[in-house]
Formats: C-alpha cells, structure tokens, sequence
C-alpha cells in the first residue's frame, strides 16, 4: 500500500493528479481524497490548482522536503523489508572442506540464524577442485577453495591454514619441537587427499622431496584414527588439529607447508540475497577476528 507521503510527492512530480493517478494506477478520485486527508492531516492546503498545472503553497513549500524525506525514508524501509522477507524459507548452498566446517563455519551458521532464523543451509564436503566446479556450475552459493588450486573464479582471501605433522605420542620425532620435510620423507605417510592440488605434496616437490607414501585418504577424521593405530604419520591443517594437542603430538613443521583460504562464488551481482548476505556476513566476521 502507498502511503498518502508518497502520493503527494508524486503528484507534485508528475505535475497533475490524472497523471499520478495513472503512474501509480489509482483512480482520479481517489488521488483527491489521498492529498485531501493528508491536508486536514497537517491542517493546510498543500496544492493549488493553475491555468498551468498544479503548484505548491506557501505552506505546501515548507511542507514539501519534509514530506519528501518520509516518502524516501518509507521507500527504504520497504525496500529493507522485502530484502529480510527475501531471506525468509531462503537455502545457502556451501561447498566446503573439514577444517572450514568443523571450526568456521559452525559459529557463523548459528550467529546468522540469530539475525535470520528461517534461513536453511545445505552443506556439501569436497576438494578444491570439485568446490570450484559446483561454483562454477551453480550446484552451490558459495564455495571455501584454496587460491592456489583454482582460477577464473571470483573469490575473497579469508585467511592462511598452516599445516602441521601429526603422530602417536610415542613416536621419535615426537621429541623434537619442530620437524622438516626431509625428516619426514623417512616416514610412512598417511596423505591427506586434497584432489587435484596437494599442498603437502607441492611442499616435498619444492624441496626436491619424495616422501613414502602408505596411504592416501580424503576424510580427517579417519587419518586421525589411523595415526591412533600407529598406521604412519600425517601432515594436517592446524584448524583441524585444534584440541587434539593431549592425545596425538602435534609439531610445527619447519617449511611451513600452507594454503591460503578464500571464499568462492560465480557472480556477486546475481548472487541470490540470502546468500550474498551471509558471504558478507562471513568476511565481516573475519576481518572483525583478525583485527583482534
């Protein structure tokens, strides 16, 4: 419904009460009433009838910004409300990785649901590479990737992921308080598949490294369960480690093996609302914790 604000601003716009009737598809008459009860509102004629048209008052002139800046700020608040009302039964696509859902986005999901309680997320596990093409192919809203494994994809960097070596504590190296890739290449690895881009492969072949291989396997949590059983060691992201420190050892590796960690999506104009307010969310939320 449009305000009686409205209907006058565009009256003086359109310079007639036919034509503002018509803009606004209401009835002559009932454009009439609309400016009459605004008048007996503020107790003043606002418009007088010319040979040329329409005009204001004296009174309608001091009126008029006024009136104005209500008819503006009622258009915001419209606006604003037909954008929170976009997010209502609203679904968020996300591809991400392990450390990305186990550590980030948990806090982030629950703190957003506060603001928007009916919005709905689907949350699918992948590499890098898959992420990037379920971006690419709108199979997701928004896609956590790695920036060194993707390109012609748009993406904000969020932050770096240091990766560390894991092992039982009773392991050798255990002792040490830090370990290097050459150390490592004695020792039979469980490797993280990462897809297509290995970070830790990329860290040996940087150094000229071959490291023995034992195992290749894509969910965290299993590498974990493998390094308890004394299946070989692993090298992991930090954000995953977090709070195992009193079960496994955990060591700083000396070449700091990293990825850089961004958020993906395939076009930020067509970007649903829902989606482009929580990828908002998400990088306000990060810079506010790096600032810290």
């Amino acid at each position: 419904m449009i305000s009686r604000y409205m209907v006058f601003c565009q009256v003086i716009e359109a310079g007639s009460f036919t034509q503002a009737a018509d803009d606004l598809g209401y009835s002559q008459s009932a454009i009439s009433q609309i400016i009459k009860a605004l008048e007996q509102e503020l107790g003043t004629l606002l418009i007088q009838r010319k040979k040329d048209g329409l005009g204001l008052t004296n009174d309608g002139h001091q009126y008029f910004p006024y009136l104005q800046a209500i008819a503006v700020a009622e258009k915001a608040l419209q606006q604003k409300k037909r954008e929170i009302n976009g997010l209502k039964d609203s679904t968020i696509r996300i591809g991400t990785f392990t450390s990305v859902s186990r550590t980030l986005l948990p806090p982030l999901i629950k703190a957003f649901k506060r603001q928007y309680p009916e919005v709905n997320f689907v949350i699918r596990q992948g590499e890098y590479t898959s992420i990037a093409e379920w971006v690419r192919n709108n199979q997701v809203d928004l896609g956590f990737v790695h920036t060194a494994a993707v390109e012609d994809i748009e993406m904000k960097v969020l932050y770096q992921d240091v990766m560390q070596a894991v092992f039982t504590k009773d392991h050798p190296l255990a002792k040490s308080r830090t370990v290097s890739l050459t150390q490592l290449t004695e020792e039979p690895l469980i490797l993280l598949d990462e897809g297509a881009y290995s970070v830790t492969l990329s860290a040996f072949a940087d150094c000229g490294l071959v490291p023995k291989i034992e195992y290749e396997v894509y969910d965290d949590y299993s590498i974990i369960e493998m390094i308890r059983q004394g299946l070989g060691f692993s090298i992991m992201y930090q954000r995953v480690l977090a709070g195992m420190e009193g079960e496994l050892a955990i060591r700083p590796i000396e070449e700091q093996p990293e990825r850089t960690v961004a958020l993906a999506w395939r076009n930020w104009t067509t970007l649903s609302y829902a989606s482009r307010t929580f990828a908002e969310f998400i990088l306000r939320a990060v810079t506010q914790k790096d600032k810290k």
